[in-house]
């Protein structure tokens, strides 16, 4: 299973890069056209996403948008090797800071946040919901976490070209609910 998701981890950079290429900036605003309507969200509520690195795609647009209507919002934070992020309140604008990876966060002094709904980045996703991040296990074990506290809905966030037919799945791979794409919305079916 490990060489069959480091198989699938290499060739689902290079596609990701080359869908970054081809579609740039557009694919953040073609996902923010969407919103999150496709969950009929209630007001209010809270939403963590991630602020994009190299050539994920960037959700900062559709973050912008939530905001504007009312959401709360969060970002994740790394706590260290081997345990859960923990979603701390942001707005766009915020001051950030700078980690591991090139990763920007809040800062440390804001609110920790429990989602209703987790923006996932993702490498490669299939329409059961499952999904291959870059192999750190840090959203299965956030997920897990925020799932044994309340109802999270999961929203993978990728470019169309992401999606294969099976991503190899181990017990302890939290699946995801939807995914978003430049296209429109995807709803998981785990069957």
């Amino acid at each position: 299973m490990i060489n069959e998701k480091a198989a699938l981890r290499e060739r689902a950079l290079a596609l990701r890069k080359a869908a970054f290429e081809r579609h740039g900036a557009e694919a953040g605003r073609r996902l923010a056209a969407h919103g999150l309507d496709f969950l009929s969200p209630r007001p209010g509520i809270t939403v963590s996403g991630f602020a994009a690195i190299r050539d994920e795609i960037d959700p900062s647009a559709l973050l912008d948008w939530l905001h504007r209507e009312g959401f709360k919002l969060a970002l994740p934070v790394m706590e260290g090797r081997g345990k859960p992020l923990v979603m701390r309140a942001w707005a766009p604008g915020d001051e950030m800071s700078t980690v591991q990876w090139g990763i920007r966060e809040p800062l440390a002094s804001k609110a920790e946040l429990y989602p209703d709904v987790l923006l996932v980045p993702l490498l490669a996703f299939d329409r059961r919901g499952s999904r291959l991040g870059y192999g750190g296990g840090f959203y299965d074990r956030t997920l897990q976490k925020l799932r044994a506290r309340a109802a999270v809905t999961a929203v993978g966030i990728a470019y169309d070209e992401l999606e294969v037919d099976a991503v190899p799945h181990e017990s302890y791979d939290q699946r995801l609910d939807w995914v978003l794409t430049p296209s429109g919305p995807i709803k998981c079916n785990a069957n």
